[in-house]
């Protein structure tokens, strides 16, 4: 019998986005992949929506469905370029001003990251259909100590309406799966079938 070889999840890198272009019954795509900087964490909370059929006097039945997953990431900053694609503002050519206005609407996006195993290995993830919302900014006057003051940016994300999928992952330890890896962050998966 081969020996069993156990890991863990050890760090988090490479947090990427691309707009969703198209979702409806005839397929799904996505704008080229940009980074959006330096991954600090991720927490993914998908909502399991769960009921149960009672006959007989006792259950008889339980069904779930799936429901909104929320997403939080924290990363280092986020470049105004970055805000204005994720939550739907302007930037002035001309002077480099953001613009945040109360009608700005964020746009669906795909979220891709990275995570890094005990053994050397990465398990990569692209969640499929998400918009992220304004983020809380907080400041805080120097002090003896440097303390960094780093954002944290939360979103809400579905699946799609093409295909029902919601997130893809991938194994880098499957020799299959070299290709996938190689093209992770180059562009969001788009001919995978259902099983």
């Amino acid at each position: 019998m081969p020996e069993e070889k156990y890991r863990a999840a050890v760090g988090l890198k490479n947090i990427y986005f691309a707009v969703l272009t198209k979702d409806d019954s005839t397929g799904a795509t996505y704008s080229t992949p940009k980074k959006i900087s330096p991954a600090l964490s991720a927490n993914v909370s998908p909502t399991v929506n769960s009921a149960t059929l009672n006959g007989d006097d006792g259950p008889i039945l339980t069904a779930n469905a799936l429901g909104e997953i929320k997403v939080e990431l924290g990363v280092s900053d986020v470049p105004f370029e970055i805000q204005a694609e994720l939550l739907g503002s302007q930037i002035n050519p001309d002077t480099g001003l953001l613009i945040d206005n109360a009608d700005d609407q964020a746009p669906e996006v795909a979220l891709g990251f990275e995570r890094t195993m005990s053994d050397g290995s990465s398990r990569f993830t692209w969640l499929l259909k998400g918009k992220f919302m304004l983020f809380n900014e907080e400041a805080k006057t120097k002090e003896g100590t440097p303390s960094f003051q780093t954002p944290t940016i939360e979103g809400t994300f579905l699946k799609r309406a093409f295909d029902g999928n919601w997130r893809f992952r991938v194994d880098s330890s499957n020799e299959k799966s070299a290709d996938l890896v190689a093209s992770w962050f180059t562009a969001v998966p788009s001919a995978i079938p259902n099983p």
